[in-house]
């Protein structure tokens, strides 16, 4: 978060900037110049293959992310012309009197009517602007960015919203775009006075199981970390920013437009999965972990009858790894026969019942065309939370897929 670009948006799922950094600069040493992120996020992959001058594209499904990556890729765009147009929008939100009261009921409890006046002057502010389209993106990204800043109640950065609790550090809202704009123009001025050899970066709101945006063969080197079955929801984590910027209207539009794009990684997303969850697991691209799969698949969907919530895990992990293996099998279609991938990656165990994911996975790839797999361990992981509802130790760390 302390790096320039890197620390506009906190996203949970990221990772270490830095590692990125040597592993793209070790395989370009060694003639790999295309890489490829198939979970883009919030762009880490993207940004440090810039730096080092080696092309790249992200795909990420997840809407409002790739919007979000899609204006950090704009760090290129003229600062001191940003800055004009930003204080500009600032002028003239502060000039706008709002006294509008009807609102989503998410957006009342998380602001109250104050504060959401002055951010929604920002938003009719930025909806009247006449800017070119890198500038409105990158202003559309700063307001998006001070939405949780701006909240009393409980919306870290990037987690669910709590509005039953509350934080004490809260910004006004015209501070806050003020900070965040001066922030921005700080690092674009910085990284621009570099003057780096910057090579193309392209995101597209594509699909990873069946990938349409990256031509056959052109990646050489695959650095990403999809979901972990771990059932977090990263379309509900958003929920407050899609309902501001009307991506949403309700919980409807969340299911159809947001969670069906993604990986099916947590059991909101597999209510409805009943009738054909017998054709997931008769996939001919899981008959590689199709009996170890059946053994954890029966056993949990025994054990959730123990348990107060009875949740569908046993649902869950039969389309986590389907869709998994179309994503494998989507990547090796577009993976250079010498390709090295590395997903960062950990272990699941929902009702203490393990899910040896970088196994699993390992052997789906190499079914699906790629000749090896390792995976190296970097730390064990949740050993800290002390609500902790298993006791199964769980690790995370880097699998690495050749060829």
């Amino acid at each position: 978060m302390a790096l320039p670009i890197h620390g506009w948006y906190r996203y949970t799922a990221g990772f270490s900037a830095d590692w990125v950094r040597q592993v793209v600069a070790e395989q370009k040493a060694q003639g790999k110049a295309h890489v490829l992120d198939p979970f883009a996020g919030s762009g880490t992959v993207l940004l440090e293959s810039e730096f080092q001058g080696v092309a790249s594209i992200g795909l990420e499904s997840q809407p409002y992310i790739y919007k979000i990556a899609t204006a950090k890729l704009l760090w290129q765009t003229d600062a001191k012309l940003f800055n004009y147009i930003a204080q500009d929008l600032l002028e003239r939100a502060v000039g706008l009197a709002i006294t509008k009261t009807e609102y989503p009921e998410l957006l009342l409890k998380c602001f109250p009517l104050p504060t959401l006046h002055k951010l929604d002057a920002l938003k009719q502010a930025w909806t009247k602007l006449e800017a070119a389209e890198a500038q409105k993106d990158l202003l559309w990204f700063v307001i998006t960015a001070i939405l949780r800043p701006c909240s009393p109640v409980g919306t870290a950065q990037w987690q669910y919203i709590q509005p039953t609790k509350t934080k004490a550090k809260v910004i006004d809202p015209f501070l806050a775009f003020e900070k965040k704009c001066a922030d921005m123009v700080r690092d674009m001025g910085k990284m621009q006075d570099l003057n780096v050899k910057v090579a193309p970066a392209s995101i597209y709101n594509d699909d990873s199981r069946n990938i349409t945006s990256v031509p056959d063969g052109w990646a050489d080197l695959v650095i990403t970390s999809p979901p972990y079955a771990n059932n977090y929801d990263y379309a509900d984590a958003t929920r407050l920013e899609m309902m501001f910027w009307g991506f949403i209207a309700g919980w409807g539009d969340l299911q159809l437009g947001v969670r069906s794009k993604l990986i099916r990684a947590c059991t909101q997303h597999v209510g409805k999965l009943a009738p054909e969850v017998n054709s997931i697991l008769a996939a001919p691209r899981l008959a590689c972990v199709r009996t170890e799969l059946m053994q954890v698949y029966q056993t949990l969907e025994q054990e959730r009858h123990l348990h107060g919530g009875k949740k569908n895990y046993h649902f869950m992990i039969a389309a986590y790894f389907r869709d998994l293996a179309d994503v494998m099998h989507s990547l090796r279609r577009v993976t250079s026969p010498g390709a090295l991938m590395c997903f960062v990656v950990g272990d699941s165990a929902p009702y203490g019942i393990h899910v040896p994911v970088d196994q699993w996975l390992g052997e789906i790839a190499v079914a699906a065309g790629f000749k090896r797999y390792h995976f190296e361990k970097l730390r064990d992981r949740n050993v800290k939370w002390k609500n902790r509802k298993h006791t199964h130790p769980l690790h995370e760390g880097r699998l690495w897929i050749e060829g």
